[in-house]
């Protein structure tokens, strides 16, 4: 028998320049995000996920101080507040990807995850922070998550959370499947350039290797001043045999919906048996430093 989820990813442009007041910047970009919400719940969606600190531009692009001011808390912050609401109105779970403080000078890449109740649940830190040229300058503004690997039950699906740049280790896509997530969304902002190819190889993998359904959203566009390239959406939903069922456009604003079957799970696991061939007891050396 079918168990049917319908999810939505929003991948979205950024609608006010870098240069404008950094509250403007949010409100601008929380109110577009409001309105494709909606949008994805009227279509019937049940979960729905935004891209990568989804109410600004990619700011990592620069090394400058002033973003720190674009922090917020979770879950006490406003945009967490205002997504539990939300959350709440539409019915709807929400994954939503937020620049987090937690004392002073302690930022965190993170993603707050909402039922659709309007209940706060918790929340991912992202766990590998990149600092590579050109214009992806992350450890000047995160530390590394400390909260594992946690998925979130709410109720008609189990999901768990990986942020761009842990796309490409295996070994927290493989936790998160032993820690029972049935869909593990993957916010991203990555351009066209050095790791374009891995866009399609890498998640897909993971989906095959641990028998789950990926969520991956990329933003859309360039971003005035730095122009570190195109950031080229194209958010998919991939299966647990690794297949790319349903894929956003590359370059426009785009609501992506899908109907995950959640039976599909069982039935691939049954077949490979992974999770019961590992041998856990022979990878000490994976571990060590």
């Amino acid at each position: 028998m079918a168990r049917n989820v319908r999810c939505a990813l929003i991948q979205a442009r950024t609608a006010e320049p870098a240069e404008s007041p950094l509250e403007k910047i949010k409100q601008v970009m929380i109110d577009k995000h409001v309105a494709m919400i909606r949008q994805a719940a009227m279509a019937g969606a049940q979960i729905v996920c935004l891209q990568e600190i989804f109410y600004g531009p990619y700011f990592c692009a620069e090394q400058s101080t002033r973003w720190y001011d674009f922090t917020e808390r979770v879950p006490d912050g406003p945009t967490t507040q205002v997504m539990c609401k939300l959350a709440a109105q539409s019915h709807v779970a929400l994954v939503v990807p937020v620049y987090e403080i937690d004392g002073d000078g302690i930022y965190y890449n993170t993603a707050a995850v909402i039922d659709d109740s309007g209940k706060y649940l918790g929340k991912y830190r992202k766990t590998h922070i990149p600092h590579v040229a050109p214009g992806f300058w992350e450890k000047f503004y995160f530390r590394p998550g400390n909260l594992g690997y946690p998925v979130f039950d709410l109720g008609f699906a189990k999901i768990g959370v990986y942020i761009c740049y842990d796309r490409h280790f295996p070994e927290g896509a493989r936790a998160l499947g032993l820690n029972g997530a049935e869909i593990v969304f993957n916010p991203s902002a990555t351009v066209a350039g050095l790791s374009e190819y891995l866009w399609k190889l890498e998640q897909p993998a993971h989906a095959a290797a641990n028998g789950y359904f990926i969520a991956a959203i990329n933003r859309v566009g360039t971003e005035a001043p730095w122009n570190i390239g195109e950031f080229y959406g194209s958010s998919y939903f991939c299966d647990p045999r690794g297949q790319i069922f349903s894929q956003a456009a590359r370059d426009k604003d785009e609501v992506l919906i899908a109907d995950l079957d959640l039976e599909m799970i069982s039935q691939v696991r049954k077949t490979w048996q992974f999770f019961r061939d590992r041998r856990p007891d022979m990878y000490g050396d994976l571990v060590k430093p």
